[in-house]
């Protein structure tokens, strides 16, 4: 029965679209996404003026934080030492390790080696970008976690955010990634990197069927469908014309892929009960494409009132593979903004749907609302960055969880506050950057700002680092921080002594520490910060803390 349905796969899709032609192609679309579509768009600049039009939401730079003036707040936090001794009992308390294994535990984006319990040097050097941004990249990643093989790994920026290291390009003159060395064998190319470790390592799980065989026929038809729906991704996202008739062909492909999940009843991935490299690559486009398509366009992928059950179940499957996806997948929040400087701009379709879904995404409150992201005294109270968050799996949520497990809100908040208090000095100074000066050099990507500008004697430092133990004080709270708690104080004529400058000792002016904490929230990112649930607490206990000032 399944090699009747691998033999049929082209023409079963070519049927449901006479018009248009198979979605099976015989050759794969080019590695690198690019965007083909812009030549009316007015380019990357027009799209984000768009964007900001459609949320009436500024840059960070021009944030209104005018009534925070004359507001200052007041050192009452912890120290960072009692703050991580609370931390370490809480740890202890949850049965949470007090260190995390890098070297053989789950997936993990700061792992710099990978052992899984190996003594030997690792044979593989892995080449990918800083920030896990890159679909092609992820593919590696997944496939190296999935078959645990061990590796070391080289941070590389992409372009879009930062320069390239003269000993990668040294290497490598076209900069792309992913890259790889097996054994000191040099590799370019995810399709190849990926067939490589899928013969050097054999006895690595194996992650494809044998050469053919029925099955491999199957997976090489699937590989195809993937190329397919990933053109048919892009051509929407970058598109601003033909916007019905982008998303027929894109739901098109989607029935596609549902019809061949749902051909084996034996389990939820693409060839049964287990992950093999179709899964592999399929699932860093699918990601991006249930959070782009959101964003820009007001379409749900997945959690889409059970048009694709088949697919649900895949991405919830995805999902609770606890050891490697589940630590590698990132959110909505940001595939949203890292795609753009990939793809040289995605294009919304400025329809009801996809600014509700947007402002859902970015954490602003509704249509109608200022969007100010936490400079607003009077919050809206539907705003999903704000407390009390709504629960993960509440199905009102544009962007669904799926696990693994349930939602533990203590054991997030313990996540976040960890992250930051385990860098304490630098994530203060990052933050810091929200009052400095821009960058020297301009890049793509709205998160990234890699030569802003921090001075030592800015007195808004030690401001900042004061707000950040406050706000992890209240993360690791048994509830969290309480909403509408009044943080700021307004100065008196007396002990004013400029916006930027400390009140008196241990007092601290709120405008620019409003700045700066909005300035990290919008920064967040996942997974190389933390995992989605403590990623979406701290934003919401970040802005918990700049509403206290407004207050």
């Amino acid at each position: 029965r399944r090699g009747t349905h691998m033999s049929a796969l082209p023409s079963a899709v070519h049927r449901a679209a006479p018009s248009r032609g198979t979605l099976v192609r015989r050759k794969a679309r080019q590695e690198a996404p690019r965007s083909s579509v812009r030549s009316e768009a007015g380019g990357f600049d027009a799209m984000m003026t768009g964007l900001r039009r459609l949320r009436a939401v500024k840059d960070d730079q021009s944030t209104n934080a005018n009534n925070l003036d004359d507001v200052f707040f007041e050192d009452e936090a912890p120290s960072w030492d009692e703050l991580g001794a609370v931390a370490d009992a809480l740890k202890t308390s949850h049965g949470v390790p007090l260190t995390v294994d890098l070297e053989n535990g789950p997936a993990n984006p700061k792992a710099l080696v990978r052992r899984f319990g190996t003594v030997d040097e690792p044979r593989v050097l892995f080449f990918r970008d800083h920030a896990a941004w890159c679909p092609y990249c992820e593919k590696i990643w997944m496939q190296l976690e999935e078959k645990r093989i061990p590796y070391r790994v080289e941070k590389i920026n992409m372009r879009c955010y930062g320069d390239k290291k003269r000993s990668f390009t040294a290497k490598v003159p076209s900069g792309m990634l992913p890259v790889m060395e097996i054994d000191g064998r040099l590799l370019t190319e995810s399709a190849s990197i990926a067939a490589a470790l899928e013969d050097e390592f054999p006895d690595h799980k194996p992650l494809l069927a044998p050469p053919g065989s029925a099955l491999r026929k199957r997976q090489d038809d699937l590989n195809r469908l993937e190329r397919a729906l990933f053109g048919r991704w892009m051509q929407w996202l970058t598109s601003s014309r033909m916007d019905r008739q982008m998303r027929s062909r894109f739901e098109e492909a989607l029935d596609a892929v549902e019809a061949e999940l749902a051909l084996d009843p034996t389990g939820p991935y693409f060839c049964g009960e287990d992950v093999t490299l179709i899964d592999i690559a399929f699932t860093p486009f699918l990601e991006r494409a249930a959070a782009s398509l959101a964003y820009y366009k007001g379409f749900r992928v997945e959690g889409n009132g059970g048009r694709w059950p088949c697919i649900d179940a895949w991405y919830e499957a995805m999902a609770k593979r606890t050891d490697t996806y589940a630590r590698i997948k990132s959110d909505y929040y940001t595939h949203a903004h890292d795609l753009p400087p990939q793809l040289g701009g995605c294009e919304p379709n400025g329809d009801a749907q996809q600014v509700v879904y947007m402002n859902e995404i970015d954490g602003v409150g509704g249509v109608g609302d200022s969007g100010d992201k936490g400079l607003n005294p009077n919050p809206n109270p539907n705003n999903s960055w704000k407390l009390p968050l709504k629960p993960l799996k509440d199905s009102s949520n544009v962007e669904p969880w799926w696990g693994p497990g349930e939602e533990n809100a203590t054991l997030d908040r313990l996540e976040a506050a960890a992250a930051v208090i385990g860098n304490a000095e630098a994530v203060a100074r990052f933050a810091a950057r929200g009052c400095g000066e821009s960058g020297t050099r301009p890049v793509a990507a709205p998160l990234s700002d890699p030569t802003a500008v921090v001075d030592e004697a800015n007195p808004a430092l030690p401001a900042v680092d004061a707000a950040l133990r406050r706000v992890c004080a209240e993360l690791l709270g048994a509830d969290g921080a309480r909403p509408g708690v009044k943080v700021g104080r307004v100065s008196s004529s007396e002990s004013k002594s400029g916006s930027s400058s400390p009140c008196a000792k241990g007092h601290f002016a709120g405008k620019e520490t409003a700045a700066s904490l909005a300035y990290l929230r919008d920064r967040v990112g996942v997974p190389r910060d933390m995992t989605y649930p403590a990623a979406r607490q701290l934003r919401a206990h970040l802005n918990w803390f700049i509403d206290g000032l407004a207050a």
